[in-house]
């Protein structure tokens, strides 16, 4: 927290973004510890929170989740903001090529955040949900996006040994920085099976002012990742990035 923030509503919106990553919800001993605060401090902020319902209380459980105005408030900026719907209507079309799943997300901090998403026709297909959040060094989506990091860039991001998810997740940052390399020469990311085993994809970044600002990707059920497929994808990808670009060029303060 900075000098210039307010303590008590930055712990407010700490709670909403713990809420919000946590769908099933969070008993006041989950929140606490993952805020690193003491349940005493919590608990009037969160009873407030219910009771203006920004925060549902389920009883059996006792947990909170996220409340119905917390909810109306996200679709009033959704309805605010319309690039979503102009950024739906390109991965619409992306997914009519393809009939894959197209996803759309940012770099928050080290971590990739979904914003959007249009899901695939195929009765088998990756399941997905706005809002959530990824490693960015073991996504698509996420390499992308870190594509211009020096190494010295991504050493102050993941200070700490990358988790792996899988046998296939990258293991280093050395790793990660010469694949983020060829990002750079052919816009194209590609992950195979480091958060899923059955799961590949694909993205490219979009850039705005010089540097990489979203990314958008398309995923693939592993039993259907040939390379006929793969340069299908990447030739779609790269015929769609100029419109999305112009799109976030267009609406400069969206992210």
């Amino acid at each position: 927290m900075t000098k210039d923030e307010h303590r008590s509503t930055v712990r407010v919106l700490s709670i909403l973004l713990a809420l919000s990553n946590n769908p099933d919800g969070l008993t006041l001993a989950e929140l606490s510890q993952q805020l690193a605060a003491p349940k005493s401090s919590l608990f009037p902020i969160v009873h407030t929170m219910a009771d203006q319902n920004f925060a549902s209380y389920n009883e059996v459980t006792q947990k909170y989740s996220i409340g119905l105005n917390a909810y109306l408030t996200g679709i009033a900026y959704m309805e605010t903001h319309n690039i979503f719907e102009r950024l739906q209507e390109e991965m619409k079309s992306i997914v009519n090529q393809c009939s894959e799943i197209c996803q759309l997300g940012i770099l928050d901090h080290s971590d990739v955040l979904y914003l959007a998403k249009v899901d695939s026709p195929e009765p088998i297909r990756l399941s997905s949900s706005i809002g959530k959040r990824l490693p960015a060094y073991c996504t698509s989506l996420g390499k992308s996006l870190l594509c211009e990091c020096t190494k010295e860039e991504l050493e102050v991001l993941f200070p700490n040994p990358l988790i792996p998810f899988t046998p296939n997740t990258v293991k280093s940052v050395d790793e990660l920085y010469k694949q983020l390399l060829v990002v750079r020469t052919t816009s194209i990311a590609i992950e195979r099976g480091e958060t899923h085993p059955d799961i590949s994809c694909i993205s490219t970044p979009l850039f705005h002012n010089g540097k990489p600002a979203a990314s958008i990707s398309v995923s693939i059920p592993t039993f259907r990742f040939t390379p006929e497929k793969q340069a299908q994808i990447e030739q779609i990808l790269i015929s769609a990035k100029p419109r999305f670009e112009k799109l976030l060029e267009q609406n400069e303060r969206i992210f």
